[in-house]
C-alpha cells in the first residue's frame, strides 16, 4: 500500500479522516499534493515512477481511441457508494463514463455511471485487489481492471454484487481482454 499522510496538525478521529475534515485540512494549507481518501486512510498518490507512468499513458491512450477522450477521465475522484462517502474518495488511475453528462460540472461520477475503471499497480497491487475492489464493488463500478505491472498480468473483476465482485480473472500479457465491442491483447497494454 500507499503512504499515508497525517499532517501534524490534524489528526484523524476514532475511525480515521472524514472528507469534511480533509477539505479543511486542505483549505487551511496543511494538506497538499497528490492524495486520496480511502476508508478514513488518506493514501500518499505523488510517486509514479517510469513504468507505471508509461502504462498509464497506454491505457489512456487506448481507451480514448475506443470511447473518445471526453469520456476518459485520469486520476479524478469518482463517487463512492452512499455508506462509504464520509470517509472515501478515491482517485483511480482511469475512469471511462458511460456517458459525459452536465451534471458532472457539480459532481463527481457515481460508480454505477462508468464504464471500467482502471488502476494501474507496482507496488500498490495487493492494495488495489483487496480494499479497492471491495470499496469499487460497493460503488457498482460494473468493470474494474488492476494491471499489476510487476507480474505482468491484468486483473478483470465483474459483476459488482453484495460488496465484492463475483467475476475476477486473471489474464496473461499473451491473452486478450474485451471491453464491450473493443478488445486488446494485455501485451498492448503493458508493453
Amino acid at each position: 500500500m500507499a503512504a499515508r499522510i497525517f499532517p501534524p496538525a490534524f489528526e484523524p478521529s476514532g475511525d480515521g479522516y472524514t472528507r469534511a475534515e480533509v477539505s479543511r485540512m486542505e483549505e487551511s494549507g496543511e494538506l497538499s499534493g497528490r492524495w486520496e481518501l480511502i476508508e478514513g486512510q488518506l493514501v500518499d498518490k505523488m510517486g509514479q515512477n517510469p513504468p507505471h507512468a508509461y502504462v498509464l499513458r497506454l491505457v489512456a491512450a487506448w481507451l480514448a481511441r475506443v470511447y473518445g477522450a471526453e469520456r476518459v477521465s485520469n486520476q479524478s475522484p469518482i463517487e463512492v457508494a452512499l455508506g462509504d462517502r464520509e470517509r472515501s474518495e478515491p482517485q483511480p488511475d482511469i475512469a471511462v463514463l458511460a456517458q459525459s453528462k452536465p451534471e458532472y460540472k457539480t459532481r463527481h461520477p457515481r460508480g454505477e455511471e462508468l464504464v471500467v475503471l482502471v488502476e494501474v499497480a507496482d507496488s500498490s497491487a495487493r492494495f488495489d485487489l483487496t480494499v479497492k475492489a471491495a470499496l469499487y464493488a460497493r460503488a457498482g463500478v460494473p468493470e474494474y481492471w488492476v494491471l499489476d505491472v510487476t507480474r505482468g498480468l491484468l486483473i478483470v473483476h465483474r459483476t459488482p454484487e453484495n460488496g465484492r465482485y463475483l467475476h475476477v480473472e486473471e489474464l496473461t500479457e499473451d491473452q486478450t481482454v474485451h471491453l464491450g465491442e473493443a478488445s486488446t491483447l494485455v501485451s498492448g497494454l503493458l508493453r
